[in-house]
């Protein structure tokens, strides 16, 4: 197997094995998800410190709006995910969560990035089917947890192409480490009104949620360097499939034929799209 696809799903699983720890933590305490992201953005800006020290990186942004915009986007990406994982199921979560890479081929003509390709259109009705089938709104009742998912989803969309932008002028490290950094302030606020003191019980879940987070992260960041930003969005889907096996083995999450085929959609449409993208680099060549 190809170094960068085996830490690319490696990354996956991280992230959908740091899910399981919030979802355990909100069902057997008091502790918000706002508490919960405070661990991963804290933890990740000691280690993107230690890091930047030891290469003598300098911690000065070229674009400071730039760093600053995506700083933002991916910290209210990553609230908002937590709060969906707190509010719904991890499987939900995670797979309208994994909707980013269709919303980025939505939005990326907007900023004319790349134009928008014919067969996209059916890609994006393959996504909404499954988005639909995932939430299944009755319209009396939505929760608000898979909104919120959703929700997610295109932060972390803006996110992504606000970074594709950033890194035309700064280093990922730098990027990774104002996103942490202004996240741990931002959220160190966030959470004043509703902290709860942790037990000492429930601190190797915290530690757990927030340092294979941060792991997935450096993976992640490991992977993409052997392996194409297209190639990786299609095996970065397999997220879906972890966080459902996961969900069903430790929390019981309901895998119903509805849910399965809503996953599958998304998947398909993640899939396709990222073939379209390879297609448009190959007919450029």
């Amino acid at each position: 197997m190809n170094r960068g696809i085996f830490l690319l799903l490696l990354a996956e699983f991280c992230f959908a094995s740091a899910t399981v720890f919030v979802k355990l933590i909100t069902n057997s305490t008091e502790i918000p998800a706002i508490e919960i992201t405070f661990f991963r953005v804290f933890l990740g800006t000691i280690m993107a410190t230690v890091y930047m020290m030891h290469t003598k990186t300098s911690f000065r942004p070229r674009k400071v709006s730039l760093v600053i915009a995506r700083a933002i986007l991916s910290f209210s990406a990553l609230v908002a995910f937590f709060y969906s994982v707190e509010h719904t199921s991890v499987t939900n979560a995670n797979m309208l969560n994994m909707t980013y890479p269709v919303f980025i081929f939505m939005v990326a003509p907007l900023f004319k990035l790349e134009r928008m390709h014919r067969l996209a259109f059916l890609f994006l009705a393959l996504a909404m089917a499954g988005i639909y089938l995932v939430i299944f709104p009755d319209f009396s009742h939505v929760n608000k947890g898979d909104l919120v998912g959703l929700l997610s989803g295109i932060f972390a969309a803006f996110a992504i192409i606000t970074l594709s932008v950033a890194r035309e002028h700064d280093s990922t490290v730098l990027i990774v480490f104002y996103l942490m950094a202004l996240g741990t302030l931002c959220n160190a606020f966030m959470m004043i009104p509703t902290f709860v003191m942790p037990r000492s019980a429930d601190l190797p879940y915290l530690l757990a949620s927030g340092l294979i987070g941060v792991m997935g992260q450096v993976f992640l960041t490991m992977g993409y360097k052997d392996v194409s930003a297209k190639s990786g969005s299609m095996v970065s889907s397999s997220r879906i499939v972890f966080a459902a096996t996961l969900g069903y083995l430790f929390l019981s999450d309901t895998i119903s034929v509805r849910i399965v085929g809503g996953g599958i959609l998304i998947i398909a449409s993640i899939i396709g799209i990222s073939a379209l993208q390879k297609l448009k680099v190959v007919d450029e060549e």
